[in-house]
């Protein structure tokens, strides 16, 4: 039998921002003749981190997806800053104000570092001195880019291409970054050092909807999150909440 918690959802109204940058509302996504989500629905408010957790085949990359409208939903609404976003191409879902970074990188391997960032401002095009002003707070940020700024992007250690493709989003300065899998591949150290930035960007209050599975570092930088299985929503919550609760301890947390 499903279970559904819902613990302390609505904390984040008391901010006196009562409206969501986002809502997902009530999709479901098929592959064909597979269906991956239920009924889904989740909403992030401005300045939150939100997580979205749960295992292999849970759904929650797809639902990252369904945001960026690299899959559509077959049921439901995506509002985003009252515009709907459900059946928009994925450059006209950026356009609204959004940022990407995609599960494995998806850098432009024969790209300079220089050349990736420009590519995450290009929405920005006519902005060149703003532009122009970010790259130089970027290389501050992530010195080992500004040594390999002219150097190609392939190139680069896994480490490297994830703090690029972290760079290549802020420079959009959008008001949703959405991440998927920050931590994959990576060793301890360095995903310390990816979630040192996420922290950081928490702190200046960018919004962020995180797609992770590795619950523990997650719930330390998320306000809320939503678990997932086999295309539901398990379980959702403030976010201190669920990582005490017993269920979550035990199947994400490694508690015995």
């Amino acid at each position: 039998m499903q279970r559904m918690l819902i613990l302390d959802d609505q904390s984040f109204l008391s901010t006196g921002t009562p409206d969501p940058l986002l809502e997902i509302d009530n999709i479901d996504v098929h592959y064909g003749a597979v269906q991956a989500l239920f009924g889904v629905s989740l909403w992030v408010y401005p300045g939150e981190v939100v997580a979205v957790l749960g295992g292999n085949a849970s759904g929650k990359s797809t639902t990252l997806k369904s945001v960026l409208g690299l899959v559509v939903p077959t049921r439901g609404r995506i509002v985003f800053d009252e515009k709907e976003l459900q059946g928009q191409t994925p450059a006209a879902i950026i356009d609204h104000g959004l940022a990407s970074v995609p599960e494995g990188r998806r850098i432009f391997p024969e790209m300079s570092v220089h050349e990736n960032l420009l590519m995450g401002a290009y929405p920005r095009r006519t902005e060149k001195e703003a532009v122009s002003r970010d790259l130089e707070i970027v290389f501050d940020a992530f010195p080992r880019l500004k040594e390999r700024r002219r150097q190609l992007a392939g190139t680069l250690s896994g480490g490297e291409q994830q703090m690029l493709a972290l760079a290549r989003a802020w420079v959009r300065r959008a008001r949703l970054i959405c991440i998927d899998e920050p931590s994959m591949g990576l060793s301890p150290r360095l995903v310390d050092t990816v979630y040192e930035v996420l922290f950081r960007w928490k702190a200046e209050g960018q919004t962020i909807l995180l797609v992770e599975q590795n619950a523990r570092i997650a719930l330390e930088l998320a306000d809320r999150a939503y678990v997932l299985q086999h295309g539901h929503v398990h379980l959702q919550g403030g976010a201190e909440q669920l990582a005490r609760d017993p269920e979550v301890q035990k199947a994400y947390l490694g508690a015995a």
